[in-house]
């Protein structure tokens, strides 16, 4: 029987448009070793690990006529250097210009005639630095299955694993009479489906899309909490193709000291420290902002221990509120019911994998906010932990990673948000011409934690 995309897999195809790419980033930061880190070594590293991602030399093809989903088949043409490209900024390269292109790339939709995926190798930025940015869709990662490719290509030591030989044939790719005649078979076993497929072709993805939400644990008790809609933010407008991209550095250290002095998790105080920024910045808007004012949150940041699927929930952040303690209090007792309900677990449970689990749950978790209606939340925040200790590729140590989240339809910010090496790093992926102010908004993520710092006893 073919590959066929779950209707999950294939929704996120569905949704996607010329203003909503469905693909998932991350923007990782290396020091340049003194053997050097060029593109013939991260394309020579990709080689060694695609066979730990064999998704990733497969592309997808449309059933004629769309009488069933979409089948997985091996790309015949693959080639690696496709996928995996060079750029450079003009030396010495800044931090705004490596975001600057990170704004353009993402802005671009993949091929779907490939491989849904691509990396950039960035050479020429400052301080003796290299860049890796990647790009998948989301189609592509369904966790321990399919991770992101981010996942395989790290090393917990500056000298690599000892490479897996794999020679790779492809399959012979079926022919359009091949695939109808599966889709027939299928559907004289699963008639059910008939419906469903019928559906897609008609491209009605949001019937899609509520028949799968609830493959997400705590998705239909999140909806049942939801029974507002979101309210009125300037994050709600209707978007163009164009991105922009900021980031925010802040310490872990940080974020234990705030969890000692007034309780509550490192996850509350992320989400205390978005509430200030957020604030802050619809004050520097001219929003009118109120007492009882909220930012709701779409929040997939934790995973059932025994799937290694994301969970979402909402959270009111109490943007109106302007005592940071206050703030940080009323997001722990909102969090409290998720976190009693035993669905939460360590973090070292989420880098159980092959040392770095971030991508492929950052994917995971805008996975699990795109089957939420819209009107549900006014942004998307995934908090991923990843590991406390150094990680390298190909020999060169990775000292920074930003996650790139897409953005929904009307949904102006996307925020990523890992802990890395006692490092926590927000990605900030806006549109282009709702925020055109999103670095404003990234540096007042790292004025709040100040804020908030100053209000624990030394």
């Amino acid at each position: 029987m073919p590959d066929r995309l779950s209707a999950l897999d294939a929704s996120f195809l569905y949704l996607e448009d010329s203003t909503t790419p469905m693909h998932v980033g991350g923007v990782a930061v290396f020091r340049r070793p003194r053997t050097g880190f060029d593109y013939d070594r991260l394309v020579d590293l990709i080689e060694q690990r695609l066979s730990l991602v064999p998704r990733y030399r497969q592309k997808v093809v449309q059933v004629p006529g769309r009488l069933a989903r979409p089948v997985w088949v091996d790309d015949p043409d693959f080639d690696v250097t496709y996928h995996v490209r060079r750029s450079a900024l003009p030396k010495p390269g800044s931090d705004q210009q490596l975001h600057d292109l990170v704004a353009r790339l993402m802005s671009r939709p993949l091929d779907h005639t490939r491989p849904l995926w691509e990396i950039y190798l960035v050479e020429g930025l400052a301080r003796n630095r290299t860049a890796v940015i990647t790009k998948t869709h989301q189609a592509m990662v369904d966790g321990i299955g399919a991770p992101e490719i981010g996942q395989v290509m790290l090393d917990v030591s500056p000298t690599p694993r000892t490479p897996v030989e794999s020679l790779w044939m492809p399959s012979p790719e079926p022919s359009g009479l091949q695939l109808v005649a599966d889709a027939v078979a299928e559907a004289v076993q699963r008639p059910g489906e008939v419906v469903e497929n019928v559906r897609s072709a008609a491209m009605d993805t949001v019937a899609t899309v509520r028949k799968v939400a609830g493959v997400f644990g705590g998705l239909a008790s999140a909806v049942r909490t939801a029974v507002t809609p979101a309210p009125g933010s300037p994050l709600n407008v209707r978007i163009s193709p164009q991105r922009r991209f900021a980031v925010a550095r802040t310490r872990l250290d940080e974020f234990r000291a705030i969890r000692r002095a007034h309780g509550g998790t490192i996850n509350d105080g992320v989400l205390a420290v978005l509430s200030g920024a957020l604030r802050n910045w619809l004050l520097s808007r001219g929003e009118v902002v109120t007492a009882g004012t909220t930012i709701r949150a779409m929040a997939p940041m934790s995973v059932r221990d025994d799937e290694t699927q994301v969970s979402a929930y909402l959270v009111d952040l109490p943007v109106g509120e302007s005592n940071p303690v206050v703030r940080l209090h009323h997001v722990s007792h909102a969090t409290r019911a998720h976190q009693e309900s035993g669905q939460t677990v360590a973090a070292q449970t989420l880098v159980r994998f092959s040392g770095f689990a971030p991508p492929t749950l950052h994917a995971l978790g805008a996975r699990a906010a795109s089957s939420f209606s819209r009107r549900l939340f006014n942004v998307v925040v995934t908090n991923v932990p990843g590991p406390q200790v150094p990680l390298y590729a190909a020999g060169a140590k990775m000292i920074e990673m930003f996650p790139v989240v897409p953005l929904a339809k009307n949904q102006a910010l996307s925020i990523g948000v890992t802990s890395y090496d006692g490092g926590v790093y927000f990605g900030l992926n806006a549109d282009r011409d709702a925020m055109s102010d999103v670095d404003v908004l990234a540096a007042m993520v790292e004025e709040s934690v100040e804020e908030l710092m100053g209000t624990v006893s030394a």
